[in-house]
């Protein structure tokens, strides 16, 4: 197939489009929580692939249980996911996916878009993700004008609730992987210029609660049991995993407790992520943590419990996984776009799809970077180059040009 073909060159005079429909979604405020900006966004998402003819559905998610400031399981209400599937029918099925969530809420203060130069604009969600939905919107449509579009269906998840780790949308992942025989996740590229990433690591999310006893922090102090102190102990014994068990992270993010400096506090909380390299990883972790309750709960006037679980597998490369990355990179090859991938301690949907047992490419969206920050930026040429990148590879798998049975699910 050659390169130079009419639908990649479509694909180069919707620059502009892309850019004005990329600066119209980022400023619309999609943090993971704000439902109204989530509901706002869905709808103009709606009417960009509305384009593509598809069948279309809003899913709601069932709400994510979170530990809240006082020690007590809260029920949070998510956004809705956004399906949008064509061709259902055909013998072969390729999955897109990509989330409209932003790690910036609704009170952050990065929500402006500022030109940085020519090729580089600066906004919250530019490069992770909405980039990305930018580029699966137009490779689609490009590859719905090719000739052989009608030899392979297509569905496109859009989830609300990716950057607070797909809780709810896991079993759709779970679902589309049954459904497919590949999967395309639109994460940005690394910022090394566009490296793909292979093996990931899995995560977790814990929130570790201490309970004490409040008492006059001057004419009782002795009565009381500081459940702040308790906690720095604990943060300090948790953080000492990284050394006892290089294969993992752990990062304590976020520590509350306390109130008024004369009262011995009561209660204190810590939030902390883990990232695993492998499954047997998380029963190690389990059998530390469980073994750090046991010890602190034996101490006088103290209660710790773990809240939290494991919610997505570490990502191997298997060799479907491979021949995947290399049918892409020879799509790459011919459109003079160098494909490489490595390893990263990052985690994403994709986490998901391979737990499920589809092979798929993760980092298929834009070039930019330093993501969940207010300095995050997209090469804006990268917009039309993945979005061509994308169109080729599904032409060329329509076109029955890529093995099908050396890259895809061979379950279905």
């Amino acid at each position: 197939m050659n390169a130079t073909l009419p639908e990649l060159d479509w694909i180069e005079t919707q620059y502009e489009e892309m850019c004005r429909l990329l600066q119209q979604w980022v400023l619309i405020n999609s943090g993971s929580m704000n439902l109204a900006g989530l509901a706002e966004m869905s709808r103009s998402l709606q009417a960009a692939f509305g384009r593509l003819e598809g069948e279309m559905q809003e899913i709601a998610l069932p709400a994510k249980t979170e530990i809240d400031s006082h020690g007590d399981p809260v029920d949070l209400p998510l956004g809705k996911a956004l399906l949008i599937q064509k061709r259902p029918e055909a013998a072969r099925q390729v999955f897109l996916g990509g989330h409209m969530d932003t790690v910036f809420a609704a009170d952050h203060p990065f929500q402006k878009i500022e030109r940085l130069d020519e090729n580089r604009l600066n906004g919250p969600g530019v490069a992770d993700l909405k980039g990305g939905l930018v580029v699966i919107l137009k490779a689609l449509e490009a590859f719905e004008r090719s000739s052989h579009a009608d030899q392979i269906g297509w569905k496109v998840l859009i989830n609300p609730d990716e950057e607070i780790g797909s809780f709810g949308s896991a079993p759709l992942f779970e679902e589309m992987a049954k459904k497919s025989h590949l999967g395309l996740i639109f994460e940005p590229a690394m910022d090394d210029q566009g490296t793909l990433a292979a093996e990931r690591k899995g995560s977790g999310s814990f929130t570790a609660v201490v309970r004490g006893k409040a008492a006059h922090a001057g004419r009782a102090f002795g009565q009381g049991r500081n459940a702040v102190a308790a906690l720095a102990e604990l943060i300090v014994r948790i953080h000492a995993f990284n050394r006892k068990n290089p294969r993992i992270i752990l990062n304590v993010g976020h520590i509350e407790g306390g109130g008024a400096i004369n009262i011995v506090p009561d209660l204190a909380i810590c939030r902390f992520n883990v990232r695993t390299h492998s499954e047997e990883d998380e029963g190690w972790v389990w059998q530390e943590l469980n073994e750090l309750a046991e010890e602190f709960n034996q101490r006088d006037g103290f209660f710790l419990s773990w809240h939290g679980e494991f919610n997505r597998k570490p990502k191997l490369l298997s060799k479907k996984n491979r021949a995947l990355f290399e049918a892409l990179a020879a799509c790459g090859k011919e459109l003079e776009i160098p494909i490489q991938w490595k390893s990263t301690g990052g985690c994403c949907d994709g986490n998901n799809l391979a737990a499920a047992g589809l092979p798929n490419i993760d980092t298929l969206g834009v070039r930019g970077g330093k993501i969940h920050s207010d300095q995050e930026y997209i090469l804006l040429d990268s917009l039309t180059e993945r979005a061509r990148l994308t169109a080729l590879l599904l032409m060329k798998l329509s076109a029955g040009e890529i093995d099908w049975s050396m890259i895809s699910n061979a379950k279905l």
